[in-house]
């Protein structure tokens, strides 16, 4: 049989299921995971000769793996010269490293000649694209929307304060009218927040969470403001000046492709989670993702007084920004410290000593634990400057916990300690006084370990909590003891070297206690001493206390400090879970949560010295707050005209609360002034007449003529009955008989 020719051969007789072409696919393989979205272009290298491209190669590849892992390197050849074309394609092992390589080295100067220039590959695409339009074109700006008066509840005439209530799903902002029924600012509304309210520091501004983020109010009716998009908020913070707005939220942002111009966020911003936001125009102007592997402490970012700097904790390291400087890095990179555990900024502009131009600075502390043959160690440092202002030694440390006093005078460093056999713990406190020369310490030594510690707002002392050990383990048994510390005065000699030198000593303890909060009136002098309710406590209690004391017996046990101490009230509120003073400190409120227990839910108002002038008890009351004020525009010149006319200023207040108590009181009132300015306006007249008429003052002595006949005497009588009465009277006379 003859042989087949190729033309007699058909595609579909030909069996190829037995043909191997392992090796073609492996040839002419297209790997079709590739994501265009790791590579990025980069323009502006150097034109250098083919010799020097392994160099140049291993450069870039360090410079760009500041960003990520980088894959691979290509530099193209130009053919005919061997040189390099001055750009290059660098591929990540993520979109995200490319992202964040595109973010810190566009723009990044190589050398003096050469600035690098850097965009994501799948860009170059829609750069190059016939829609994309090159001309710059001017944003066009929201239109301006008027909102009222943001400070207007500081225009009260009476100079009350605002509080907020929930109750289940209502929220409502009232006037505080002491003894009297709340007054509503605006209509309780239903949903006005997912879960609680707050107010800013200075009351500006009131946020609420809901299910997309954050919402401002504010105005005399509480009007929106703004909405800030991160969906699934459940933290907010506030800056100290009400710039700046920062929210947490469990699910990371995520940026679509198709993002518009409205959304907050830009594909930097994959992945973060953590938020800054100017509060007054509603945008987003930094995201930070979360450390990896680390316990989380909130607030996350901390700022200093003015709001000019903010800083966040990271991995053996502290980064702190510039806000004013878009919030870049200060000083381009981060704050090395090894083992960093925690810090704070000082809640006030400190003047130090070193500074003689009597600036305030702001000034941060931090501390790091015992580490090898490193003490612990805390640190103040002055920021932006980072000059290191004291660093504090310590050894045989479990824990350290950072204490300002509010107008930022004094740190207290409270360090628990072990002894060496870590069986018994106690604590110092390494006070330092940061207006003074060299910043001096104070060591003041405890023999038990302090729980809390709290400073007087507007003074020197401070109180804290602190445990007895015992070989009694029984809960029942109240351990806590309660001490009060203050300045030891001196009595000045001639041979003082340095008059503001200070030891503080303790004056007065108390025993036997369970108490677990300390809560000082933002005025200072009074401080209440609680045990409230929580997993562990299951009844409250409350001890209010005077420090400045002008009575004769105090309870101090000892005389020569700056405080008198007296117990002045132990009111009863079993329930309750939270406290707070209000912005003057004359006021104080205790409630019961919902939240926490369904005990006696409700709150109560008391005075500073603890009496009860209002109270409600509400079936599912969640939260009180109080509507925080700005700080006083007073003088220290004016104030002391406010001490001075106290007591008149004062009888006037006791008429207007009068007034409020009692409705026949305040008619009485009422009419007394008319009565008065009637008179007021009666003298005004006759005094204008009798300048009119005789050229005459009101106390001006005339002498009159006392001859008989340039005199006329003038008496008028006036007859005023006082009582009419009627009576029947027998006659006296005898009738007379007829003879």
């Amino acid at each position: 049989m003859a042989a087949a020719s190729i033309e007699d051969i058909k595609l579909e007789d030909i069996t190829v299921d037995d043909i191997d072409f392992s090796d073609l696919e492996k040839q002419f393989q297209v790997d079709s995971e590739v994501n265009f979205d790791n590579f990025v272009v980069v323009d502006g290298a150097p034109v250098a000769p083919e010799s020097k491209v392994p160099v140049l190669s291993k450069v870039l590849g360090k410079l760009f793996s500041q960003a990520g892992k980088v894959v691979d390197i290509n530099l193209p050849l130009d053919e005919a010269k061997k040189t390099t074309k001055g750009y290059l394609f660098v591929e990540f092992d993520s979109a995200l490293s490319a992202r964040k390589a595109i973010k810190l080295l566009n723009g990044k100067k190589l050398d003096a000649k050469h600035r690098l220039f850097v965009n994501g590959l799948s860009d170059v695409e829609k750069f190059g694209s016939d829609d994309f339009e090159s001309e710059f074109r001017q944003p066009k700006l929201p239109e301006f929307q008027a909102t009222d008066y943001l400070k207007s509840w500081l225009q009260d005439e009476q100079g009350r304060d605002q509080f907020v209530l929930q109750k289940g799903e209502l929220t409502g902002v009232f006037w505080n009218r002491n003894t009297q029924q709340p007054e509503n600012a605006v209509e309780p509304r239903s949903n006005w927040s997912n879960t609680t309210v707050k107010f800013s520091p200075k009351g500006t501004y009131l946020f609420s969470f809901h299910n997309q983020g954050v919402a401002s109010w504010g105005g005399k009716n509480f009007e929106r403001l703004r909405r800030y998009f991160h969906p699934q908020a459940k933290a907010m913070a506030i800056s100290p000046t009400e710039k700046y707005l920062v929210t947490l939220s469990p699910d990371p942002i995520s940026v679509p492709q198709d993002a518009g111009e409205d959304f907050p966020f830009g594909p930097e911003s994959n992945g973060h989670q953590l938020c800054v936001w100017d509060i007054a125009t509603g945008v987003s102007v930094k995201t930070f993702a979360l450390p990896p592997n680390q316990s989380l402490h909130w607030p996350m970012i901390k700022w200093s007084f003015d709001d000019k700097y903010c800083a966040r904790l990271g991995p053996n390291a502290l980064a702190v920004y510039d806000a004013e400087n878009n919030f870049e890095l200060l000083g381009g990179k981060i704050l090395k410290i090894e083992n960093i555990m925690d810090f704070s900024f000082a809640p006030a502009g400190v003047k130090l000593a070193v500074n003689r131009n009597g600036e305030l600075s702001s000034v941060l502390a931090f501390w790091t634990p015992e580490s090898n043959n490193q003490s612990c160690k805390a640190t103040i440092m002055e920021i932006p400057t980072r000059r290191v202002l004291r660093t504090v030694n310590l050894v045989q440390v479990s824990d350290v916990t950072l204490h300002w006093q509010k107008q930022a005078e004094y740190l207290c460093v409270k360090v628990d300690r072990h002894s060496k056999s870590k069986k018994t713990f106690f604590t110092n406190l390494e006070i330092c006084k940061l207006t003074e020369k060299d910043v001096p310490v104070e060591k003041v030594e405890m023999k038990d370990l302090a729980l809390k510690f709290s400073w007087e707002p507007t003074g020197q002392r401070f109180v804290t909590i602190s445990r007895t050990e015992t070989l009694d383990d029984n809960p029942s048994i109240p351990k806590n003891v309660v001490t009060f510390y203050a300045p030891e005065q001196k009595e000045k000699t001639k041979d003082d070297t340095n008059d503001d030198a200070k030891k503080w000593k303790a004056f007065a303890t108390v025993t036997g206690k369970f108490s677990n909060t300390i809560s000082w009136s933002p005025a200072g002098r009074f401080v209440i001493v609680a045990t409230l309710v929580t997993p562990d406590t299951r009844k409250a209690d409350f001890d209010f206390y005077d420090l400045d004391y002008t009575g004769e017996k105090n309870e101090n046990t000892e005389d020569d400090v700056a405080a008198n101490l007296k117990a002045v009230a132990h009111p009863d509120f079993y329930g309750a879970t939270d406290l707070q003073w209000d912005p003057s400190g004359r006021f104080v409120a205790v409630w019961s949560s919902a939240v926490k227990h369904k005990l006696e839910n409700g709150y109560k108002v008391f005075t500073v010295t603890g009496e009860v002038i209002r109270e409600e008890m509400i079936e599912n009351f969640k939260n009180f707050v109080w509507r925080p004020r700005p700080e006083s525009l007073l003088t220290n010149g004016e104030r002391k005209k406010v001490r001075k006319n106290l007591r008149e200023w004062s009888a006037q207040f006791e008429e207007l609360d009068a007034m409020q108590a009692d409705s026949a009181m305040r008619e009485l009132i009422l009419l007394r002034r008319s009565l008065l300015e009637e008179w007021i306006n009666y003298r005004e007249e006759s005094t204008e007449n009798m300048r009119d008429a005789y050229n005459y003052e009101v106390f001006d002595q005339v002498e009159f003529s006392t001859a008989a006949e340039d005199s006329e005497v003038v008496e008028e009588i006036k007859e005023e009955i006082l009582e009419e009465k009627e009576e029947v009277v027998d006659s006296f006379e005898e009738p007379a008989t007829s003879e």
